[in-house]
């Protein structure tokens, strides 16, 4: 029976408010420090927020076959946003989360003050094109309706994914910032922006709609199978990594854990489960 705590909007809110100016606890282990200068309690489990598909998988098979013969303590929380998770590890309410890439925690930090940071790549969720009414790409026209995530990085991400595949024309460099105002020709098309973890809903009531990989897999769709249109994973700057609050990366069961995540057995888990609708990202660091 799955022990992760499932956190809604509301309650998460109400605890990293009241918690907000907590601090990780102590130890008599002077190499475990946390930023603010206190030792980390390393006897504590490690709590680390991650979005449920794929990332709580991933820390509850590490959780259960891995973390114990390594000494470490790790709890799940399962967040179904993009915010709490980030505001949750600034406050302290957790230690640590796994749900996002480089692009949108960039982002993230500048429009918050945050100062959350990578530790290591883990994997990589192609971003996708799905329709419930739509078999294949030639098939879509003027006047049909897709859906988009509305937040800035993976909206950019969404419109890039479209212009490759033929669908829309952007401006010329505008990148994975690109907006809805820097498309030159949407070729008869309309667009819906929506919260990216609301998108799969939505399939019944537009033509198609660019999905999030961890979405796409909560509603039961293969990224490799039944999308239109996917990404490619060579050279993708979008790798998801465990992060932390600035300062913490040296605590001893995060550093456990950065190498539980990049072990062969994480790899053969990812592999042997997903099927190619999520790779291993391994290799190095993430870029800070």
């Amino acid at each position: 029976m799955r022990k992760n705590i499932k956190i809604t909007a509301a309650v998460a809110s109400a605890a990293a408010l009241a918690l907000g100016l907590s601090a990780c606890g102590t130890d008599s282990d002077p190499a475990a420090k946390s930023e603010s200068g206190a030792k980390a309690d390393t006897s504590k489990a490690l709590v680390v927020a991650a979005s449920p598909t794929p990332h709580a998988d991933i820390l509850n098979f590490v959780k259960k076959n891995l973390a114990e013969k390594e000494g470490l303590k790790l709890e799940v929380k399962e967040f179904t946003d993009y915010v709490l998770p980030n505001t949750a590890t600034q406050s302290g309410q957790v230690d640590a989360n796994f749900f996002q890439h480089k692009p949108y925690l960039d982002d993230f930090n500048e429009k918050n003050n945050t100062t959350i940071v990578p530790v290591v790549n883990v994997h990589l969720e192609p971003l996708g094109l799905y329709s419930k009414k739509i078999k294949d790409l030639k098939d879509i026209k003027a006047g049909q309706t897709i859906a988009v995530p509305n937040d800035t990085t993976n909206g950019g991400r969404a419109l890039q994914l479209l212009a490759e595949n033929g669908l829309i024309t952007l401006k010329d460099g505008v990148g994975t910032s690109a907006k809805l105002s820097d498309i030159t020709d949407k070729k008869g098309l309309e667009f819906k922006e929506l919260e990216a973890a609301t998108v799969p809903r939505a399939l019944n009531d537009v033509d198609a709609a660019v999905i999030n990989g961890n979405y796409a897999l909560e509603a039961k769709l293969s990224p490799a199978q039944d999308s239109l249109a996917l990404e490619k994973a060579e050279g993708n700057p979008y790798a998801n990594f465990l992060a932390v609050k600035a300062g913490n990366e040296k605590d001893p069961r995060v550093e456990k854990l950065a190498g539980l995540l990049n072990s062969d057995e994480v790899k053969k888990f990812i592999e042997d489960t997903y099927k190619g609708s999520i790779v291993p990202a391994f290799g190095a660091p993430a870029a800070s």
